[in-house]
């Protein structure tokens, strides 16, 4: 059956995915089109798709762990000048994401990572220091407050897009 990308994360929902959407496009990041606005949980990971119905039992179990949860999102950080990256600040539940990817990042899926984990929602990435600038300061006064009550297990195409797989909700 072959392998399988694997992604896993928090959507965020709209108005605000379609304002942080034309953010990453103004930037002219490359992702802008493949890749839907989102709090990683579980960055890209090949697995044999023979594992999936697995790894789909232990998300569903992960997800049953950690109760539905309030957002905020507010202002921008980077990861410069260690990675050309500029994102929107978790600023509150940013203790249930850490948990939710403690629990997703385990099991069928464990793996260790290149950095450590910091919710965050990526709104430019590789793109020149104007752009990223130019996006930093732009959602510097960006605010969004919503529930998650889910997280989503996400596949990638043979265009590079992310396809929502499954959807699992939080708590029992």
């Amino acid at each position: 059956m072959g392998e399988v990308v694997l992604g896993v994360s928090i959507a965020i929902p709209q108005p605000h995915a379609a304002t942080l959407a034309r953010w990453r496009e103004k930037a002219g990041d490359p992702q802008a089109h493949l890749v839907p606005p989102h709090v990683t949980l579980l960055p890209p990971t090949i697995v044999d798709a023979e594992q999936v119905a697995g790894i789909e039992a232990h998300l569903s179990d992960a997800a049953k762990a950690v109760e539905p949860f309030a957002m905020h999102l507010s202002g921008t950080g980077t990861f410069r000048p260690v990675s050309q990256v500029v994102f929107v600040q978790v600023a509150a539940g940013l203790a249930e994401c850490e948990l939710l990817e403690t629990r997703v990042r385990s099991g069928p899926i464990g793996r260790d990572l290149a950095f450590p984990y910091h919710p965050h929602v990526t709104v430019a990435q590789d793109v020149d220091a104007t752009s990223l600038d130019f996006v930093y300061d732009g959602l510097s006064d960006f605010i969004a407050r919503f529930g998650v009550r889910s997280f989503t297990m996400f596949e990638r195409g043979t265009d590079g897009s992310w396809l929502p797989r499954r959807a699992f909700p939080l708590g029992r």
